[in-house]
């Protein structure tokens, strides 16, 4: 944006009805709307600006949808290693009510219920573009073409998520690829699917539509899938891929996409050529920081925000940035901690009372997003992790030693699934003696990431943690096993 731009921008907002508020959040997904409840439960008066669905993408494009979706693969694929079980479920998924069980999930892609919560916690709504104009100013242009000035006492909180990367390649415009919202939205089964990408949409999407008939290949221009996991955890649902009927290359790379009488045809590095009746390109993510007046505030457009541990812009006293645009842990849940925490700090902050003075628990400053962020890849097998994997330990400069367990080693996994297959590693840090991260891959081990994520983001020492007894038989006693292995 140009001087001359702002300056208009300026002038047209100050002719715009000007309404003031303690906090101005920008984006009303479950970051915004965390940050919102925080805010009004500390008596702050809030506006929430929203140009899209309130609920955001994890309601309507990502998390919601893409677990509705996964759940009956994973349910069934459980259910066929259950003696007694099997013979019952070797039938196709029923792919009509799976997409209308998505869609419930969705609400339909209506946001009335999201929006409705927003009203009860007494929080204002605006729909349309926000921007900033200036200092603790946002212009909201609605719809209807009705322009609003909203100005911030205290806080303007820009938690607008991020969207789907695509790579400059030739011939992609026209083809019309999917990205993750295409892929979690959509109202049929693809015949043919290319999915380019190793990462976590890449193999939940090709798990997905696997599951529902669809003939997927998978392309990865790395060694191997899901690259920020330890390389096991890449390689197993690699291997589960492939003996449900995907094709998974590595080393791959797309050089040219096109559509030939409505069907795709992807040109690789390695001289193949493709055919697809769909290709869904998932290779990154970017900030939704284009069009929102950074510029105005002496900020890049278009670039992550950084942020301190309150949440706080770097340089500003009065704008944050929570979620995905700081590109501290790009994963919902992180991100709704990270606004539990602005939240706490703005209402602390707003009220004269010093932070660090104010907070026994810590709950001011965002820390769990640096070592300690748990992940679940909801395949079959499931992969979970947090904190650092044993190659990023040793690059952290800690003496470490990686545990490996497999899980045919514990009872209550054969009893789960008949031929269960899984491994577990904790990484020890050998100085200290506590965990600096653990990773899990099998059938459920979703469910067990938790208390790993307690022993790391609580430092328990391994000599605590031979006492916390794991109950039999559950996939849970994998924990005894990894002490086990480590005290030799």
């Amino acid at each position: 944006m140009t001087d001359t731009e702002i300056t208009e921008t300026t002038e047209e907002a100050e002719e715009a009805t000007t309404t003031e508020y303690d906090v101005v959040v920008l984006g009303a997904g479950p970051v915004g709307e965390n940050v919102a409840d925080r805010t009004r439960a500390a008596g702050l008066s809030t506006a929430v600006v929203e140009s899209e669905l309130v609920g955001g993408e994890c309601s309507y494009w990502a998390c919601m949808p893409s677990k509705a979706l996964l759940r009956p693969a994973i349910a069934r694929a459980d259910a066929r290693r259950v003696p007694g079980l099997r013979h019952l479920v070797e039938g196709p998924l029923d792919t009509a009510e799976v997409l209308a069980h998505r869609d419930y999930e969705t609400s339909h892609w209506k946001d009335d219920g999201q929006v409705r919560w927003l009203e009860s916690i007494g929080a204002t709504l605006y729909r349309g573009d926000g921007r900033l104009a200036g200092s603790r100013r946002v212009v909201v242009d609605s719809p209807g073409g009705e322009r609003r000035v909203l100005t911030a006492r205290h806080a303007v909180v820009v938690s607008t998520g991020s969207r789907a990367l695509l790579p400059d390649l030739p011939g992609l415009a026209q083809v019309k690829p999917w990205t993750s919202r295409e892929a979690t939205s959509a109202q049929r089964v693809p015949g043919r699917l290319i999915v380019v990408g190793g990462g976590v949409v890449a193999v939940e999407m090709a798990t997905a539509w696997r599951s529902l008939g669809s003939e997927v290949t998978v392309l990865v221009r790395g060694k191997g899938l899901l690259p920020r996991m330890e390389p096991f955890a890449g390689e197993l649902v690699a291997e589960a891929l492939v003996e449900a009927g995907a094709d998974v290359r590595t080393g791959t790379s797309v050089t040219a996409v096109s559509r030939e009488n409505g069907t795709v045809v992807a040109l690789t590095d390695t001289g193949d050529r493709l055919e697809a009746d769909e290709i869904l390109f998932a290779t990154g993510r970017a900030p939704r920081t284009d069009d929102l007046g950074l510029d105005t505030v002496g900020l890049e457009a278009g670039g992550w925000l950084a942020v301190d541990d309150s949440l706080r812009v770097t340089g500003s006293d009065w704008l944050y940035a929570v979620g995905d645009v700081n590109h501290r842990a790009l994963l919902t849940h992180q991100g709704k901690y990270q606004a539990r925490i602005a939240g706490a700090a703005i209402a602390a902050r707003a009220a004269g009372v010093p932070i660090l003075e104010s907070d026994p628990w810590g709950a001011h400053a965002a820390t769990a997003d640096h070592a300690a962020v748990p992940q679940v890849v909801f395949t079959d097998p499931e992969a979970a992790a947090v904190g650092l994997s044993l190659a990023e330990a040793e690059e952290a400069g800690h003496r470490v030693r990686a545990v490996d367990v497999e899980f045919s080693s514990v009872a209550g996994a054969g009893l789960y699934a008949d031929g269960y297959r899984g491994r577990a590693r904790m990484v020890v840090d050998l100085d200290r003696e506590i965990l600096r991260g653990v990773t899990f891959v099998g059938p459920a081990v979703g469910e067990l990431i938790h208390s790993a994520t307690i022993a790391v983001a609580g430092e328990v020492p391994l000599s605590r943690l031979w006492h916390a007894v794991p109950s039999y038989p559950t996939i849970s006693e994998v924990w005894l096993r990894l002490l086990e292995a480590y005290r030799g």
